[in-house]
């Protein structure tokens, strides 16, 4: 059976990786919800074989045309968790409608969303404060567990508390939520100001003064990036970038990263070298396993 590379984002890394992947001979599946940072540039210029400037949009949609024309399969989906499958062997992606199985995953999302800047974010992580409910979810049995975020992310996070949780609690920070929110998760609406606790986590703090009891909170704002996607495996992390080696693996073996989520420049052109370098690693790592 032809070896499956997952690569989760849809950018100049991502599609750079695939591209190797499927001249390869291998199976390169990309999965990304959409446009990323690229498509929001509004000049490029002083790139690599144009001779007049371009948008950022018109330069993402090259891409991925080309890859599209070779045969590369595309996939628009908001990809929820990562992890390994039963027998350990290979990696499952989960997304907000469907499950996939890879051999390799080349993770290219961009770099990480900053935390939200409240009070006590920072000062209670790893008391309270957690960005993966599913590596923490058994700690908080017959407890009171809530979720910051609005979205797909937000309430697989919620939904994975549900079993191991006396109750979960969700908060959309002011906002309508934008799904509908199953009847045993509690929803809060109202402005969060901040975390409350001094040595962890006891609850959380609402505009009017008010503060709604918690043993913790899961941190799930917007759609997970590259870098929550590799905490929930397992893989090293420094000053909020995926840590990679030279030929862009990470601590986890078959699991590589590439372009924004691993730090440095913030440019295409490092972009599309790290996702070659990426997409090159994993088929040697996938051709060397199963000799």
């Amino acid at each position: 059976m032809t070896a499956r590379i997952i690569i989760i984002g849809s950018g100049p890394a991502g599609v750079s990786a695939a591209l190797y992947v499927h001249r390869a001979g291998m199976q390169a599946l990309v999965i990304s919800r959409g446009s990323g940072s690229l498509a929001k540039a509004e000049r490029i210029e002083n790139y690599y074989g144009f001779a007049e400037p371009l948008t950022g949009a018109q330069l993402e949609a090259a891409g991925i045309a080309g890859a599209k024309k070779l045969g590369i399969e595309f996939l628009e989906d908001e990809v929820v968790w990562l992890g390994m499958n039963d027998s350990f062997t290979g990696f499952v992606v989960k997304t907000a409608t469907a499950s996939y199985e890879a051999d390799s995953v080349i993770l290219a999302a961009g770099a990480a969303r900053k935390a939200p800047r409240l009070p006590g974010i920072k000062e209670l992580e790893g008391r309270g404060v957690s960005y993966c409910a599913t590596c923490d979810a058994f700690f908080y049995r017959g407890k009171t567990a809530a979720v910051l975020g609005n979205g797909e992310y937000a309430l697989h996070e919620a939904e994975t508390l549900l079993p191991h949780a006396a109750k979960v609690l969700l908060f959309t920070d002011g906002r309508e939520a934008e799904f509908p929110v199953p009847e045993n998760i509690v929803l809060h609406k109202e402005p969060v100001k901040g975390i409350a606790g001094e040595t962890r986590v006891n609850g959380l703090e609402l505009a009017n003064g008010t503060v709604i009891p918690a043993d913790g909170v899961f941190v799930a704002y917007g759609t997970a990036g590259s870098t929550e996607l590799g905490r929930k495996i397992g893989a090293a992390i420094q000053d909020g970038h995926l840590q990679v080696d030279a030929a862009m693996a990470t601590n986890v073996p078959g699991l590589f990263a590439a372009g924004d989520c691993t730090g440095g420049l913030l440019q295409v052109a490092k972009a599309v070298y790290e996702g070659a370098a990426a997409g090159l690693s994993a088929i040697k790592y996938l051709r060397s396993k199963n000799k």
